[in-house]
């Protein structure tokens, strides 16, 4: 079972907003080339980046602005076709596959949404293969084709794209985005489909094999960043965990704390870092510890309710993660509207694995690194 998602930000390797762009010989890392000019030493102890395995001589860097929903959706623009047509995509670091609604759907949520019509696209080629998706909440079915898909500045060409034919329910039909990109690894996509991100890597087109995320709270400002780190996004140091399994982008927590005391994933537990889930879910039983102990008291369709009255003086809820704590004040775990205060955290009564969603990643920036395999995370600005 997959989880729904979405990402974020824009390097420049000068001070302001300029971009630095130097001129690259036939075969020639931008590396060599900062070290040629004596700039190498001095770029890596400002901005921090973590080189992949190449920097090829059309890698480029892509910023995408995300659009913040009310704190539980984040979403950007992507185009596919020839001429191309637009749509509101979720980057979703818990999912692997690309789709967008096709005019085959007559599902509610097809209809309120944007269409893709492979008719009016001179690249389409359709695969003849199906393609079925099950999200935690959600689902499509629909078929593959190719297509070329335009995230920002880089152009991806024959990219499997899935066109859903079926919606069931209405969980998409009240979303505020068309489709799915999927940002997790190839082996959590289904059979036939390639993940965006890993096409883009086949071909040099990303300047480094990774992508960071940065999620705005109550507005503007979220961004996913392919190919690099913006150390604009962050204050200290990044810190790298590595992945544990190759599916999600899953790593280990080693204990959640409330003033010092192990309140939940005693001994150690599994987690993913997803961009697609709003709240931030666990195992019932150590969701319930952390609920208790936080004073928040269970309201209708599974919320927990908080005395709005009270958050100034609730603990910090405290994820250890490779050994670095990660705080999370009131301020990161509670929503407030209209007067109403409720808990970010959620019971997944289903998988004994955490998911580390939104309500975490507003306050860590993420950085996801494929070639290396790990997780960088550190304090968002």
């Amino acid at each position: 079972m997959r989880c729904l998602g979405v990402l974020l930000a824009f390097l420049a390797l000068s001070q302001g907003a300029e971009i630095i762009r130097l001129p690259l010989h036939k075969g020639k890392s931008l590396r060599k080339s900062l070290k040629e000019r004596g700039l190498l030493e001095d770029f890596l102890r400002t901005h921090q980046v973590t080189f992949s395995r190449k920097y090829s001589n059309y890698g480029e860097v892509a910023s995408e602005p995300l659009t913040n929903y009310l704190d539980s959706q984040y979403f950007g623009k992507i185009h596919i076709g020839t001429p191309p047509q637009e749509f509101t995509v979720v980057f979703d670091t818990g999912s692997s596959d690309l789709w967008v609604p096709s005019i085959y759907c007559e599902s509610d949520a097809c209809q309120s949404h944007r269409r893709f019509n492979p008719f009016k696209s001179s690249t389409f080629q359709n695969m003849g293969r199906p393609l079925s998706v099950q999200y935690g909440r959600g689902s499509m079915q629909g078929f593959l084709g190719y297509d070329t898909v335009s995230v920002s500045n880089i152009v991806d060409p024959n990219q499997t794209v899935g066109l859903s034919i079926q919606e069931p329910g209405d969980i998409f039909s009240y979303s505020e985005f068309d489709g799915i990109l999927g940002l997790a690894y190839p082996s959590l996509a289904s059979e036939y489909s390639v993940p965006v991100f890993d096409n883009m890597m086949s071909q040099g087109l990303v300047a480094q094999d990774l992508f960071s995320v940065y999620m705005s709270r109550n507005g503007q400002g979220s961004m996913l960043t392919l190919g690099a780190v913006d150390p604009s996004y962050y204050t200290g140091t990044l810190h790298w965990v590595p992945v544990m399994v190759q599916e999600y982008w899953q790593f280990t927590v080693d204990s959640v704390t409330i003033d010092g005391v192990v309140v939940a994933c005693n001994g150690g537990c599994q987690a993913i870092l997803d961009t697609g889930t709003s709240l931030l879910a666990g195992p019932t039983s150590d969701i319930l510890n952390i609920q208790l102990a936080i004073g928040a008291t269970q309201g209708q369709y599974g919320q927990f309710d908080i005395d709005c009255r009270r958050l100034s003086i609730m603990p910090t809820v405290v994820f250890e993660i490779n050994g670095r704590k990660y705080p999370l004040p009131p301020s990161a775990y509670t929503s407030q509207d209209q007067g109403f205060c409720s808990s970010g955290f959620e019971e997944d009564g289903v998988s004994q694995q955490w998911i580390l969603g939104d309500v975490f990643m507003r306050e860590y920036y993420s950085v996801f690194d494929r070639a290396n395999n790990r997780v960088g995370l550190a304090k968002a600005v």
